[in-house]
């Protein structure tokens, strides 16, 4: 085959380097080639249409390389290179193991493989799993590993959730990840799961992803670490956004590490494709979608199950035995797990703890807090639904004991569920968890400032409970607090509590409400003067505090909305998560009348006492007289309750004995008073009781009959899903008689295109074929000795691959035969001096449309010998009629040949001088009309005619001819000088003179 020549320098090909100019790989390393990007594009169903659209519209000099990884039938082999080379500007070919990655190339993945990259090589593995693949995932993980910040995610059309895992890491080592809208995409379920993950920066249909692209890439600031603190312009407007970011999400990011914050923001300005940084402060202010799109970038929530799995096998094998045998039966092992993201370490957590309790005999509760800022991605963690691909990172073992199967996702199994608490909290502003066993605190301290890092160290030794553990990430250290954990673990960065002193820790203080109004160098606002003194109020004030009794005021649900007093004797604040329910914070003793109080003023609408209550504090008993009081005389207050606690002394309960008839000894009397309220108190009890199993009772009932009602709801769903299931059934055999008809069809396609190569082979025609934009479509074998074509020439325009032809008006010829729609046919040679027979013409579709244009080139080497031959055989014929025509000159008598229509071939001298004509004008002309009179003077008419139709020679008697030189007396002899039946029979006529 002939190697192609130079291309115009502006369209430079991307395959014809050598290995000598151009280094090895993409991933930037000593001795390699200037890092340039690499994008990988997901696809799965419907996907090859998205493909075709974007590969469309990539750019020929764009700058990067594109890996297409898609689920493809492992027995059959793929066209898809072919398919996208049609319409593509790059060059398009399969992957093949170990191959050098190059920028302006596009690599698809071979059936029955999984692809990943390692130094700027492409490498081809063997499924081992078989089954559902993901082999997006797999590809994507090493993309991110081996380009970092130079990889590009993109996911388009197709089902499941492959990709979604993928992106994670893409998004970790700060790559680009691009998705399909649903709109576009022929299937929706890959592009939806990518977009619930929260980590995707722009939803694009696949004609704009290339432009954003070339754009994002070659914008400075995405490719720039910007230094932080170069100016005071720098932190005023970095001040800016942390205001903005402040007011609209509720949150303060000044604590972070301002390196990592700004290199995030100037990646959202690249992804806006704005330059000037004034300019994305407006536009923030304008978008509140930005300002969210922004704070999810700043976040980083980057996660997956078991990462650092090694880490998770040194605190199963080293840390957690010791931290739960301490732990006595039926007690809590708690654990806290900040910065928790979508939940996946707090579920790996989980599932380790569960695996050590199988190997402990005691019986011990699980409770575990998963905390993070970002709202979206708590939401996502107490779904507790994970897409298939975490196979990839949790053992077979594991998702069929703690996981449960749901079509592509698997769903956290209830009993692991039930042990985790997740809320939205700021570990820096909002109050910690305490009595804490385990703090797993990975990949947060990275990044936060070093003020930040030390208000956190000191709060989490607060947090743990004696003998508890702290656990880093491998690339974070407790630096200088060495004196409040002892290690446990260097490599794997875990850390035993110290007891210390009270006196030599740290203070620890716990913010509330909203964040400060700014940096921690900015001066503090001036205070307002004080208010004058109302001596009223204060007097109210004093005898409220005196005399008032400990009251709180409640709503219908029994939370608390304002407290009056110290309620420390009658309630407390229990463990686990914060709360204000009133009948959560009851102590001991006053829970169950406070909740039948309560119930009673809700339904009677009036005040409701109980009395001498006896409520445990700090181990002594307070007696007390409970008031509910429904407060309907203030609008403002309408549907609340005020509930006071009112103080009894126990001397005051003999006082009604005093005045008695009949006196008692003092011991005997009030043991009877209180025999008599312990049974008044016990009677009014037991009737609340059986009220409130009445109330159950007509509840259950209710209930019961909403659930016959459910279940017979059920039972009908149950029956339409059986009939759906049968028609699905239906549906699935259609299915696979239709994908067994396009079987056939791909076969006899298949067969066809052999026969049609072998066909045009067979002709050893070269031809060529174009489409309207004169781009290669197809070409024989034949053609590439004409023109300089290579396989990966198709979908290149003709122009830009040149040809061995001394012809330059083929381009011309092709355009004018795509104008007109008539065919054109020329003779062309090429260097080596062989003669083709061109000919163009107009490329006709089955429904009569023109669709390019069929160039082909017949070898016509023997055809010209032949012409040549045949021109030396004229010349030479030539050369013999001028010899007869010496020898007719030589002669004096006129003489004339004849063909048998009597016109005549060829004459002489003699005989044009008599007929007063030129030899050349006699040449063809009809004998009688060159001379009219001669023909009658010498009656030749007859004899002629004899002569012809007999082929017999003849001769005249004497006749007189009137010549330039006077009257002449001639006889006439006609000879047949020739009978071949390839020509006509001829006679010569020789005129004798007499004298």
């Amino acid at each position: 085959m002939a190697k192609n020549k130079d291309v115009p320098e502006k369209i430079p090909r991307a395959g014809n380097r050598t290995a000598a100019d151009k280094p090895e790989g993409g991933s930037g390393k000593k001795g390699t080639q200037s890092p340039f990007p690499m994008v990988g594009l997901g696809a799965s169903a419907g996907g090859l249409e998205a493909l075709k659209t974007f590969f469309a519209a990539v750019p020929e000099t764009g700058g990067m390389a594109y890996i297409v990884v898609v689920h493809m039938s492992p027995k059959q082999p793929s066209i898809m290179p072919e398919l996208l080379q049609k319409v593509a500007r790059i060059p398009v070919a399969a992957a093949e193991d170990g191959r050098r990655i190059e920028p302006d190339h596009a690599y698809v993945i071979p059936p029955d493989k999984e692809i990943t990259v390692y130094q700027g090589r492409l490498q081809l593995l063997d499924k081992v799993k078989k089954g559902a693949s993901h082999v997006i995932d797999l590809f994507l993980r090493s993309l991110a590993q081996d380009q970092g910040r130079n990889a590009a995610a993109i996911i388009l059309s197709g089902t499941g959730s492959d990709g979604t895992f993928g992106i994670n890491d893409i998004k970790a080592n700060e790559g680009l990840v691009l998705v399909q809208s649903e709109e576009s995409a022929g299937y929706d379920g890959m592009p939806r799961s990518a977009i619930n993950t929260g980590l995707v920066d722009m939803v694009l249909s696949p004609e704009e992803m290339p432009q954003k692209l070339v754009h994002y890439f070659s914008h400075p600031p995405a490719r720039e670490d910007i230094k932080a603190g170069k100016s005071d312009d720098e932190r005023q407007w970095l001040n800016k956004i942390f205001a903005i970011l402040r007011t609209q999400v509720g949150h303060d990011f000044s604590p972070y590490k301002p390196n990592t914050t700004l290199r995030r923001i100037a990646r959202r300005m690249s992804l806006n494709q704005i330059d000037d940084r004034d300019t994305y402060v407006r536009y923030l202010r304008e978008n509140p979608g930005e300002v969210e799109a922004l704070f999810r970038d700043l976040l980083i929530g980057v996660t997956s199950f078991f990462r650092d799995a090694k880490s998770f096998e040194a605190l199963k094998t080293n840390v957690l035995p010791r931290l739960l045998a301490r732990v006595n039966e039926g007690e809590i092992f708690r654990a806290w797990i900040p910065g928790c993201a979508t939940g996946e370490e707090v579920y790996s957590l989980i599932m380790v703890l569960r695996e050590v309790l199988d190997q402990q005999p005691q019986q011990i509760k699980l409770q575990v807090f998963g905390t993070d800022i970002d709202n979206h991605a708590i939401d996502k963690a107490r779904e507790g639904l994970f897409p298939a691909s975490i196979g990839a990172d949790v053992s077979d073992t594991r998702l069929e004991r703690f996981f449960v199967r749901e079509g592509d996702f698997y769903r956290i199994r209830k009993e692991i569920r039930d042990c985790v608490v997740f809320s939205v909290q700021d570990v820096i502003k909002d109050p910690p968890f305490s009595r804490l066993n385990l703090l797993c605190c990975r990949n947060l301290l990275i990044y936060l400032n070093t003020e930040a890092q030390k208000k956190l160290l000191p709060l989490f030794h607060y947090t743990l409970a004696p003998g508890g553990v702290l656990m880093l990430s491998s690339s974070e250290t407790i630096g200088g607090f060495t004196h409040l954990f002892d290690t446990v673990d260097k490599k794997w960065k875990l850390f035993k509590r110290k007891d210390i002193p009270q006196a030599l820790r740290q203070i620890v203080t716990f913010p509330s409400g909203r964040s400060p109004a700014g940096p921690a160098h900015e001066a503090a606002p001036t205070l307002p003067p004080a208010p004058r003194l109302d001596m009223n109020q204060l007097t109210r004030q004093a005898i409220l505090d005196q005399f008032a009794p400990t009251a709180v005021l409640i709503d219908a649900k029994g939370e608390i909305l304002n407290v009056q007093g110290r309620t420390g004797k009658y309630l407390e604040t229990p463990s686990g998560l914060p709360t204000y329910n009133v009948l959560d914070l009851a102590r001991e003793g006053l829970r169950i009348e406070l909740s039948s109080a309560l119930r009673a003023a809700r339904s009677g609408s009036e005040r409701v006492t109980r009395k001498r209550l006896s409520v445990k504090t700090n181990g002594e008993v307070q007696v007390i007289d409970l008031h509910v009081c429904p407060l309907k005389d203030f609008k403002a207050l309408a549907g609340r309750f005020l509930v006071v606690f009112e103080d009894v002394k126990m001397d005051l309960m003999t006082d009604h004995q005093r005045g008695g008839a009949t006196e008692l000894p003092p011991g005997e009397s009030a043991r009877i008073a209180e025999l008599e309220r312990e049974l008044q108190v016990t009677r009014e009890r037991h009737q609340t009781v059986i009220e409130e199993l009445e109330s159950s009772n007509e509840e259950l009932k209710s209930t019961n009959e909403e659930m016959q009602s459910s279940n017979e709801e059920l039972q009908s769903t149950n029956e339409e899903l059986e009939s759906s299931k049968e028609e699905l059934q239906s549906l699935n055999e259609e299915l696979q008689t239709v994908n067994a008809e396009l079987q056939s069809k791909m076969e006899e396609l298949s067969s066809a295109q052999d026969d049609m190569r072998n066909l045009l082979d067979s002709t050893e025609i070269a031809t060529i074929f174009v489409d309207n934009d004169m781009r290669i479509r197809r070409f024989t074998e034949a053609a590439t000795a004409i023109v300089n074509l290579i396989p990966t020439d198709m979908g290149r325009p003709l122009g830009h691959v040149v040809s061995n032809l001394n012809y330059d008006a083929m381009l011309p010829d092709l355009r004018e035969v795509l104008r007109k729609l008539t065919p054109k046919e020329t003779e062309v040679q090429t260097d080596e001096g062989r003669w083709f027979n061109m000919r163009i013409m107009p490329y006709r579709t089955t429904d009569n449309r023109i669709d390019g244009a069929v160039l082909t080139f017949a070898a016509i080497d023997d055809q010209k010998k032949a012409q040549a031959l045949l021109q030396d055989a004229v010349k030479e014929t030539e050369n013999a009629r001028e010899l007869v025509r010496a020898v007719f000159d030589m002669n004096a008598d006129p003489m004339a040949v004849l063909d048998k229509e009597v016109r005549i071939i060829i004459a002489n001298t003699a005989f044009s001088e008599i007929a007063e004509l030129t030899q050349d004008e006699l040449t063809g002309m009809d004998f009688v009309a060159a001379r009219p009179d001669l023909s009658k003077a010498a009656d030749l008419t007859a004899p002629l005619k004899t002569a012809l139709e007999q082929n017999r020679d003849f001769e005249t008697s004497a006749f007189d001819v009137k010549t330039p030189e006077g009257n002449q007396r001639f006889r006439i002899q006609g000879r047949i000088i020739k009978k071949d039946p390839q020509f006509p029979y001829r006679i010569l006529l020789h005129f004798v003179t007499i004298p």
